[in-house]
C-alpha cells in the first residue's frame, strides 16, 4: 500500500543524509522507523484504554497479594 506524509524539514534532511551514506533507500529507513515504533505505539494505546476502562469501573483489577495468594506464591 502506498502511503505519503509530510516531515519536517530537519527530519528529512537526517533522512535523506543517512540514505546517501549508506546507499539504502529512504523507504528502507522509513519502514524500519515504523515496523520499530508500531508495538511501542500498540503498547501504549492499548494500555490507555485499559485504563481508561479501569478508571471507569469497567475492567477488573487484582491486587499483587492477591495475584501470588491465587497462584500460592505466598510460601
Amino acid at each position: 500500500m502506498a502511503t505519503s506524509i509530510r516531515l519536517n524539514p530537519d527530519i528529512e534532511e537526517r533522512l535523506d543524509f543517512l540514505s546517501t551514506q549508506t546507499g539504502r533507500t529512504k523507504a528502507f529507513y522509513l519502514r524500519q522507523i515504523i515496523e520499530s515504533g508500531m508495538e511501542d505505539l500498540e503498547d501504549y494505546y492499548l494500555a490507555a484504554e485499559v485504563l481508561e476502562r479501569v478508571r471507569k469501573g469497567q475492567e477488573a483489577i487484582h491486587s499483587a497479594a492477591d495475584v501470588r495468594k491465587d497462584l500460592g506464591l505466598n510460601d
